[in-house]
């Protein structure tokens, strides 16, 4: 059972054996008023392993620094137990909460050659700080002589470059954590760079980052290739800005070199590359970024790979897609100077006997199969680099290898859809998406009928062209960085410039229901086509309305003794459209206009066309209105003791028409008659004298003219 010991305020209570403590307490006068150029520091501060297992030690000032880790005599050695630190924050004077260092660091591979190299955990960035606590417990808490000795907590301020100095608002970010020793050569001369399937990406030079090649004295080592890459996490704080980025690596890279005991005595950084949340990429170890530089990552497997470190712990969190992206743009360049595919596997051969994280052995000199892509811990029995970082390397392979993922046509703007068919006069635009960063894409092509119309650039997210009259498949193909191919589903898109068509030009026509002197109800009717696909109809006067390609008429009224325009326009699915505006006036022919036979009553009331209307109930009594129009109804009144008419049109009978009803109605448009064009027609009602009711109310004669 593991046993811990905790620091409070200025005293160290431990609870049992194994324990190596230190506690310290905050510098003075650091002001950050200003910023002004300083050198990069690195020193160290013994923790003292108690005797008797309780010891105070009164919290002392500290000078400024940013990082910091635990190191140990002994290069080759790994620390069996835990180490926890707590800061003091330059600027607030707070305490942090107690942090756990990663202690499980590649062990250095050249040690017999690298005279007073340390074991070392990996460093923490906690920004600019006064003060530091140091806790460390044994793996299985018996005695402080279980742990390493020589043990140090190393304290590092990145200081602060002349550039920076004159430009305090750079943006480059970064977080802190994971490393390993040093490996040894293979190639002793300066190899020639390959070129690669894709492009460069941007990097930050070691000069620019502010390396003090003064740290660095030994010559770069080179291998014959790299064959894999191996993505680590530096651990610490994702809470940095990016402004900080450079100073994180300067600090890395310090603790790594700084001779013994102050730092780690290494010859370089560890990584060969470096990579922060905003995506900015930093030349890691020296040697040439377009070199196969022999890093010291991942403890037997450099000599055929290089080292990418994501700035920040992904233990939790996943990486930013901006940090995923670069690390993808490393990985595919360097793997492409030697013509791999990311996304494939190969064969490496061990370095050292040992496990990973999963478990699995490996034999020095043995061969054993990575992705190309791997993981720390893949090679290496640590944590690193993190879990969720680890689990979004299937997303890294994937954007390095090709080709694009997740296109799709997001819209077709210029054209509206029909079913599964997109029309047009001509003009279009299209839309589309990727999961793929575009700074990984080389380019899109527009395809019509599998033909390239337009190219634009990877990071295009749209592109235009006009279709010619016809039908036609319409694709988006997007060409990843290595020339590998994804093509959309193709589009059926037709042009069209043909304006829909009225074949029966819209026409009002009376209908039966309650006429007024202001409102005469009417069935508007058309019929409308399109020789691709006709949308809608819309009546645009005098009033408006939207109607579906199948409807052909909607009832409606019209203001009688007024010439109105009926204009409607056709739309098809292109935008091609087509107006027609015919003009009707509805007409009301009073009983007085009628040529009567027979006796006829005069009535009077408000409920009457005009206020009076003409009643009979003499059998074979007639009304005869003769009108040039195209469409006729006949009004009347109706009640429980109506009678029946015989209507004849043009002097022909064409219908019997009874009146009765439980209600009693007025202005009743009862029988209506239309033709297809206006003439000349009379219209007669004759009285049938239906046997016990004979009487007929008629209040006019309305026709469409």
């Amino acid at each position: 059972m593991k046993r811990r010991a905790w620091l409070t305020l200025g005293a160290v209570v431990l609870g049992g054996g194994g324990v190596a403590t230190y506690a310290s307490a905050s510098p003075a006068d650091n002001s950050t008023d200003t910023i002004e150029q300083r050198p990069v520091k690195v020193y160290d501060l013994a923790l003292k392993a108690p005797e008797t297992g309780e010891r105070e030690l009164p919290r002392t000032e500290t000078k400024q620094f940013s990082l910091l880790g635990i190191s140990w005599t002994g290069a080759t050695k790994r620390l069996d137990g835990k180490a926890q630190v707590r800061t003091r924050s330059l600027d607030t004077g707070a305490w942090t909460s107690w942090q756990d260092l990663e202690t499980d660091a590649d062990p250095v591979e050249d040690a017999d050659e690298r005279a007073g190299a340390r074991g070392a955990s990996e460093p923490l960035w906690v920004g600019p700080s006064d003060g530091v606590e140091v806790q460390v417990v044994h793996e299985d808490g018996t005695a402080s002589a279980g742990l390493p000795s020589g043990l140090k907590v190393n304290l590092v301020d990145p200081g602060v470059t002349a550039a920076e100095a004159a430009d305090a608002a750079t943006e480059p970010a970064a977080y802190t954590e994971d490393v390993t020793p040093s490996p040894t050569a293979i190639t002793p001369t300066t190899p020639t760079a390959p070129a690669s399937t894709v492009p460069e990406p941007p990097i930050v030079s070691r000069a620019d980052w502010g390396a003090d090649e003064s740290l660095s004295p030994d010559p770069s080592e080179y291998n014959a290739d790299v064959k894999a890459v191996f993505v680590h996490h530096t651990a610490g704080s994702n809470d940095y800005t990016c402004a900080e980025s450079a100073s994180i690596v300067r600090a890395i890279y310090a603790y790594h070199t700084a001779p013994a005991p102050d730092g780690n005595g290494w010859n370089d950084i560890g990584y060969n590359f470096l990579v922060d949340k905003c995506g900015t990429i930093f030349e890691g170890r020296k040697g040439g970024v377009d070199l196969p530089v022999l890093g010291a990552h991942t403890y037997g497997w450099n000599r055929e790979s290089t080292g990418i470190a994501v700035l920040g712990d992904y233990t939790a969190a996943g990486a930013s897609n901006a940090a995923l992206t670069s690390v993808a743009r490393i990985a595919a360049w360097k793997l492409g100077q030697y013509g791999v595919d990311p996304n494939s596997t190969v064969q490496l051969k061990a370095g050292a006997t040992q496990k990973n994280l999963a478990g699995t052995s490996f034999t020095q000199g043995s061969l054993y199969t990575f992705n190309r892509i791997s993981g720390h811990r893949d090679g290496y029995a640590t944590e690193c680099p993190g879990n969720s970082l680890y689990a979004q390397l299937p997303t890294i392979r994937a954007w390095a290898s090709g080709p694009v993922q997740g296109l799709k046509v997001t819209s077709l703007s210029g054209a509206a859809l029909s079913g599964s068919t997109y029309y047009t006069k001509g003009a279009i635009t299209a839309k589309w998406s990727t999961t793929t960063p575009g700074s990984l894409i080389k380019k899109f092509e527009l395809l019509v009928d599998g033909n390239v119309v337009t190219s634009v650039a990877g990071t295009a997210t749209s592109a235009a062209t006009t279709l010619a009259a016809g039908t036609h498949k319409v694709a988006v193909r997007a060409v990843h960085q290595s020339g590998k191919t994804a093509t959309t589903t193709a589009l059926t898109v037709v042009a069209d410039t043909t304006a829909p068509t009225f074949s029966t030009t819209p026409k009002i026509t009376l209908r039966t229901g309650t006429v007024s002197t202001t409102a005469v109800p009417v069935t508007l009717g058309w019929k409308a086509a399109d020789n691709a696909a006709l949308k809608q109809v819309g009546l645009l006067s005098p009033t408006t309305a939207t109607f579906g390609p199948t409807t052909t008429s909607s009832s409606r009224t019209a203001k009688p003794g007024t010439a109105s325009t009926w204009s409607m326009k056709a739309y098809d699915f292109a935008g091609n459209t087509r107006t027609s505006s015919p003009s009707y006036t509805p007409m009301i022919l009073q009983e007085t206009s009628a040529t009567k036979s027979g006796s006829w009553t005069t009535r009077s009331s408000t409920s009457y066309l005009g206020g009076k209307s003409y009643s009979s109930g003499s059998k074979n009594a007639s009304l005869t209105w003769t009108f040039t129009g195209r469409s006729a109804a006949w009004v009347v009144s109706r009640a429980s003791t109506s009678g029946q008419a015989y209507v004849y049109v043009d002097g022909t009978k064409v219908a019997t028409v009874d009146l009765k009803s439980s209600t009693t109605k007025y202005r009743q448009a009862i029988w209506t008659k239309s033709w297809s064009s206006s003439a000349k027609h009379t219209v007669k009602i004759v009285v049938v004298g239906t046997s016990g009711r004979p009487t007929i109310t008629t209040d006019g004669l309305v026709y469409v003219k």
